[in-house]
């Protein structure tokens, strides 16, 4: 064959992109499980970041601190065609919230019981995502950490650093004089507020419905917790049957 001619070189062509398209092919199914692999402990190391637990070996210390897994749906733990872990918490936000399987993991530490909630919304760009870890009374934040796809490095992108992040622990969720989580700029020392990211107003809005949003199905689950610790602390917070979980507002 005329290697100089028009059908050499539209042969050669089609070799070419038939071949690389199959070593393309044969490399991504290849590595596939070292990605999911990678994909679960990432998830694994965000739970246990928020209580507070960090190390090499991931799975181990999962297995040791996770005690349980639940799936929730309108506040009560039921029975589920999927483990808790599998639950893809972009799915389940888009249903409303009744219709929602969530997951919630029960953390042991030193004798303590935490429960730790998933967390998914929207930034400015793209999705948002963290894990918020509770106390005991199922009210007091133990932890916080948020993770992003495309936020704008040095101001949304800031959700992802301790700078952010630190200012969680010890808020609560609800009280008698106030109901939610305020994002604002400049003075935030109160229960249920923290600093706002400078330039970053709407990824800070985006945190804020995002914890709205996705602590309404544990609001039965999270009341009951409360309802069942010690009454002092419950007198102080005035839990009732009709309290209501945190409608987190900016």
């Amino acid at each position: 064959m005329d290697i100089n001619s028009n059908k050499y070189t539209y042969i050669f062509a089609v070799v070419m992109v038939v071949l690389v398209a199959a070593l393309l092919s044969i490399a991504a199914t290849s590595l596939k499980p070292f990605q999911d692999k990678n994909v679960e402990l990432e998830k694994k190391s965000d739970i246990l970041r928020s209580i507070g637990v960090e190390g090499t070996d991931v799975d181990a210390l999962f297995a040791q601190y996770i005690t349980e897994q639940l799936v929730i749906q309108n506040g009560t733990v039921v029975e589920s065609e999927i483990t808790a872990f599998d639950i893809d918490m972009a799915s389940a936000v888009s249903l409303a919230v009744e219709q929602r399987q969530v997951p919630l993991y029960k953390a042991e530490v030193e004798g303590n019981t935490y429960y730790v909630l998933p967390l998914r919304g929207k930034g400015l760009w793209g999705p948002i995502w963290g894990y918020v870890a509770l106390e005991g009374d199922g009210n007091t934040i133990l932890g916080a950490t948020f993770g992003h796809k495309t936020e704008t490095p040095g101001l949304g992108a800031e959700i992802a650093t301790p700078i952010f992040q630190d200012q969680f622990p010890g808020k609560k969720l609800f009280t008698t004089a106030y109901e939610g989580i305020e994002v604002r700029k400049g003075d935030a020392a109160g229960e249920q507020q923290v600093d706002g990211i400078s330039g970053g107003t709407i990824t800070s809005v985006g945190v804020q419905s995002m914890i709205s949003d996705c602590l309404q199905p544990y609001k039965a689950y999270l009341m009951n917790i409360a309802a069942n610790t010690a009454a002092p602390m419950v007198d102080t917070l005035g839990l009732t049957a009709d309290t209501t979980l945190i409608t987190a507002a900016l």
